[in-house]
């Protein structure tokens, strides 16, 4: 049947001790014929680099900062603490804890010396400091792996496995490797069905995966070796199922399990800021022909939902979801029929690295929804205020939800979902449907995201959850 690769995200990582047995180990049965890559324990690449959501500064954007030779040492050992604190808590035997200790303490002294003789080079104004930000990156991002990694590795040889480590990060070593050098070099000589590897979900690599990826790396990694390894599936662990809607939102009790669904809902989904799996690992596992497979780590004997390019028996709606946006509205008189306005605004927010969920316009407005901070849309409004003086430019908070099928052909999505906000009360600011027919977008003011969520999945699911109840 072949082997199967499979990831790990930081939350379930955090718990490897209810995971081991049933999901590692699966209940004594055979353990092999699987590759896994694992990311950082829950937390710790927040703690490396800046956190994902609050965007709070961790070692690398206090090192970033440099007013301040004090601020980044501290981050580097609160985060060495917290990595500590997780595998004493997991190891049961006094040598893995002194194995764990050192390998932290090699790695984290390391990459302080690095970024310490880095610091003392850039003094030097020949050299700067911002030509080797990206290195920095990527150095303090393996390292939450490499531990994670090694964790998970010395708990399962603990239960009799033949586990073995497999570190991609790259320490120490002086060869440039492309990804698919690295790791096929890594994998020569193994063999899945008599050992279980466990790789690292940071790969160090010449295209460099922070430069094109940022914090998606680790699927990048896992797809590409289910890719070059030619496995069967690919198979990422989640702490939930991917549902027809967040539960926390809509009930435990309402939502149902997508079960199957294709490449084109995981972009859909992806695009909401709800990543199945990031695109280009998508894409990866695509050309690649591997499907994917989504589920709850701590159900391991539920299937979950299988991902392929399977078009849909039938339409239907899979997910109703959504996401905070803020509208960038150009509008300037002179720009009916004249062109470049818009290629000239896409240059801005490209320069600004900042992602367009959607866009409309009309004869003389241009408006992106796009998913920023108001501190980088500030910028982005001087600089098109710098390049169209005469036009005016304005920024407002809103949300998207969006219903979300492979086939939504026949549904009346868009006329539903509007009579679903009406009877809740709920106003749609605008809403849009493309004809291909795999997502209906209703936009909205940012406090009836939720409400317009649960309203738009009762129009949608109520029959089905009505007649599973029946049954």
């Amino acid at each position: 049947m072949g082997h199967t690769v499979e990831k790990i995200g930081g939350t379930s990582m955090s718990r490897l001790d209810v995971l081991m047995d049933t999901l590692f180990l699966r209940g004594g049965t055979d353990p092999y014929g699987r590759i896994f890559v694992v990311s950082a324990f829950g937390g710790i690449t927040d703690m490396l680099l800046e956190h994902k959501k609050t965007d709070k500064a961790g070692v690398y954007a206090m090192f970033a900062r440099a007013d301040s030779d004090h601020g980044w040492h501290e981050a580097l050992d609160q985060a060495s603490d917290a990595m500590a604190a997780h595998h004493h808590r997991l190891l049961s035997h006094d040598a893995d804890c002194t194995r764990a200790d050192e390998f932290l303490r090699e790695r984290i002294e390391g990459a302080r010396n690095c970024l310490i003789d880095l610091q003392r080079l850039c003094s030097y104004g020949h050299f700067r400091l911002s030509q080797h930000m990206l290195q920095i990156r990527e150095l303090l991002s393996g390292l939450g792996e490499s531990h994670s990694a090694l964790v998970a590795t010395l708990m399962l040889k603990r239960a009799g496995v033949n586990a073995r480590l497999i570190d991609l990060s790259g320490w120490r070593d002086e060869a440039e490797l492309s990804l698919e050098q690295r790791i096929t070099g890594a994998m020569r000589g193994i063999d899945p069905a008599a050992e279980l590897p466990i790789v690292t979900g940071y790969a160090q690599c010449s295209e460099g995966l922070m430069r094109e990826y940022d914090r998606g790396y680790s699927e990048v990694t896992f797809s590409c070796l289910a890719a070059l390894t030619g496995a069967r599936e690919a198979i990422i662990h989640k702490e939930f199922h991917l549902s027809s809607a967040d539960p926390k939102l809509v009930g435990q009790d309402m939502v149902q399990k997508l079960g199957r669904t294709n490449y084109d809902v995981a972009d859909q989904l992806s695009n909401m800021g709800m990543e199945a799996i990031h695109p280009s690992a998508a894409k990866t596992l695509r050309r690649a022909e591997v499907p994917l497979r989504v589920t709850n780590a701590f159900e391991p004997e539920d299937p979950g939902t299988l991902i392929d390019d399977r078009p849909a028996d039938r339409p239907a709606v899979e997910i109703v979801t959504g996401i905070d946006v803020i509208a960038l509205e150009v509008f300037e008189q002179d720009m009916v029929g004249v062109k470049g306005y818009d290629a000239a605004i896409l240059d801005v927010l490209t320069r600004h690295n900042v992602r367009i969920v959607s866009k409309v316009s009309n004869a003389n407005t241009i408006t992106h929804y796009l998913d920023a901070s108001l501190k980088v849309m500030r910028r982005v409004e001087k600089d098109l205020g710098n390049l169209y003086p005469q036009a005016t430019i304005s920024s407002r908070k809103l949300a998207i939800a969006s219903v979300i099928g492979r086939d939504l052909n026949g549904l009346a999505v868009l006329t539903r979902g509007l009579q679903a906000l009406s009877d809740n009360g709920l106003a749609s600011v605008g809403a849009s449907q493309g004809p291909r027919n795999v997502d209906t977008q209703f936009l909205l003011e940012r406090e009836d995201l939720a409400p317009a969520i649960k309203a738009l999945h009762g129009a949608f699911f109520a029959r089905a959850q009505a007649l599973s109840q029946a049954a």
